[in-house]
């Protein structure tokens, strides 16, 4: 039996959408705002969340996305008695399957909530697929048998178990993230979220909200509160890419995140304690970049725990036919040609 956890301070509205749902068959629980719904969400698992929009205390955008960082693969359905694009746009983004406008028919409600849940499951399902298959050969994405690329996996066998933090170096293209992905899904972490972030590809304001979060009205635009990706990866690992184009003001963020394990959301002067393994990645000379005051040596230390480095093809001979050969055949195959390799 499914269950579903319905939330709006209309408690009329939450008895006839209640007793819709519960003459389907479903098991109901209600809750009145967003914040008793996700101490209900806390306390047990659902297969689908349906939820007002605008409720006091915590409105139903927040609670999407705190309900995402509980349970990412949990649908959710939005109810809003205003139907303006903007909500639409705002609850779409924010992760919501579907988008209800008051007043609800029955057999729309019904017919969004059967094609919701199997979506779901289906999701879910995918999910649990990919990660057994993940499990069973977390380093077989990283292709090769050469001396080089064998230290690395043999490296990453010892240091995937452990909690340590990871500094994983090399050029572009060797394979950072695969290593990356390697070390969390041969981790006690596996089953938690892995969380991924450019630092290069987000300017510094945006990355330091991005990276904890923020609160409602900390800035223009921050219409809610948002979980930032140490949130999200809590319980998991924090994979952070081109940490070397990190700013200084952030690197010290970073770096009381490593030593006290606690975040401070922009806006917020509350610490937040988060517990995640944090990898990060360059293909740039940190030592160097030290040297010159480019980057904090108290956070270079605290990363460099364990340093992997990532080969390049150049150093990788023995690598090259194996690598044309994976690569190659599926191309040849799909433009029916011929792919020579001796």
């Amino acid at each position: 039996m499914y269950r579903i956890l319905l939330v709006d301070d209309d408690p009329n509205l939450r008895q006839v959408l209640g007793y819709h749902l519960k003459k389907e068959g479903y098991e109901v629980n209600e809750a009145r705002d967003g914040r008793e719904a996700l101490e209900l969400l806390k306390e047990g698992t659902y297969d689908l969340l349906v939820t007002d929009v605008r409720m006091p205390r915590m409105d139903g955008l927040a609670l999407l996305e705190q309900s995402k960082a509980l349970n990412p693969d949990l649908p959710a359905l939005l109810l809003t008695a205003y139907g303006t694009i903007q909500d639409a746009v705002e609850a779409m983004r924010t992760g919501a399957a579907d988008y209800l406008t008051k007043p609800v028919e029955k057999d729309q409600l019904l017919k969004v909530v059967r094609k919701t849940l199997q979506v779901g499951e289906l999701q879910r399902e995918n999910r649990r697929l990919r990660q057994n298959l993940e499990e069973k050969a977390p380093l077989d994405a990283i292709l090769g048998t050469s001396p080089p690329i064998q230290q690395v996996k043999e490296m990453i066998r010892r240091t995937g178990p452990t909690d340590a933090t990871v500094l994983v170096t090399g050029e572009s293209g060797t394979g950072k993230e695969l290593a990356a992905r390697a070390l969390h899904r041969l981790s006690h972490r596996a089953l938690n979220p892995f969380v991924i972030i450019n630092c290069a590809a987000i300017s510094g304001e945006l990355l330091e909200s991005e990276l904890f979060g923020h609160t409602k009205g900390a800035f223009t635009g921050a219409v809610s509160d948002h979980a930032g990706k140490f949130k999200q990866a809590d319980g998991g690992t924090l994979f952070l890419d081109e940490i070397g184009d990190m700013d200084l003001r952030l690197q010290a963020k970073i770096l009381r995140a490593l030593q006290e394990r606690v975040i401070e959301p922009v806006g917020s002067a509350t610490p937040v304690p988060v517990n995640v393994r944090m990898i990060a990645a360059t293909n740039r000379d940190l030592i160097t970049m030290v040297r010159n005051g480019e980057f904090r040596e108290d956070l270079f230390y605290r990363l460099d725990v364990i340093s992997i480095r990532m080969p390049p093809l150049r150093e990788r001979g023995e690598d090259v036919l194996l690598l044309l050969k994976t690569f190659c055949r599926p191309s040849a195959g799909n433009q029916r040609k011929r792919c020579n390799l001796v």
